[in-house]
């Protein structure tokens, strides 16, 4: 029996990898939670909250990429639409199964922020794709949650600054738009060019 489009498509970017890896980095997700006992206090579940919406978009980032990117571009129907509803699909994936670690205390470090960081290092990743290629895409977005991770260690709640919308406690105000317009962003940018080719 012969596979069809959308299963070869999927094939060709790593579809059921990416989705193993989604499902094992949310179990270790609310393994991690339940072995620092962030029931207790939430703040406990801030190394959750940055490090499993990272490695969920470096699983996403890499499945980005395409084995034939000339017949992507020469293709007869436009591939666009495959990009957002590749991007799409896995991104509410990961939104449905993180925010299973932190469903206590959704005030502080809850559902909502970790659906935050998914979209925001989502996003992040799928604009460095498009620059880097699907390989080296989770990168710049393990840079960058690397550094504010370290680099605010010790401020809180209104005394972190706007960059850090990552570990901000409550996921509405400033900290959700960032994250709204970098996965909008980002995801527009991937869905219009596709993954950089790399050799």
């Amino acid at each position: 029996m012969k596979a069809t489009g959308p299963v070869l498509h999927a094939r060709s970017r790593a579809l059921p990898q990416t989705v193993a890896a989604l499902l094992v980095t949310a179990l270790l997700a609310v393994w991690a939670a339940h072995a620092l006992d962030s029931y207790l206090d939430p703040e406990r579940r801030v190394p959750v909250v940055a490090l499993a919406p990272l490695i969920a978009s470096a699983a996403i980032g890499t499945s980005l990429h395409s084995a034939s990117a000339e017949l992507d571009r020469t293709a007869v129907r436009p591939w666009w639409r495959r990009r957002a509803a590749h991007l799409l699909a896995l991104t509410a994936l990961a939104a449905a199964l993180l925010p299973l670690a932190v469903l206590t205390s959704a005030q502080t470090f809850g559902p909502l922020a970790m659906i935050r960081n998914v979209l925001g290092c989502t996003g992040l990743t799928a604009a460095a794709a498009v620059v880097l290629g699907a390989r080296l895409s989770w990168l710049p977005v393990f840079g960058y949650v690397s550094a504010v991770y370290l680099g605010v260690s010790g401020l809180t709640g209104n005394s972190l600054p706007p960059w850090a919308w990552l570990l901000q406690p409550a996921a509405g105000g400033t900290a959700l738009t960032t994250a709204a317009v970098l996965f909008v962003a980002g995801g527009a940018l991937y869905t219009v060019r596709g993954a950089r080719a790399t050799s």
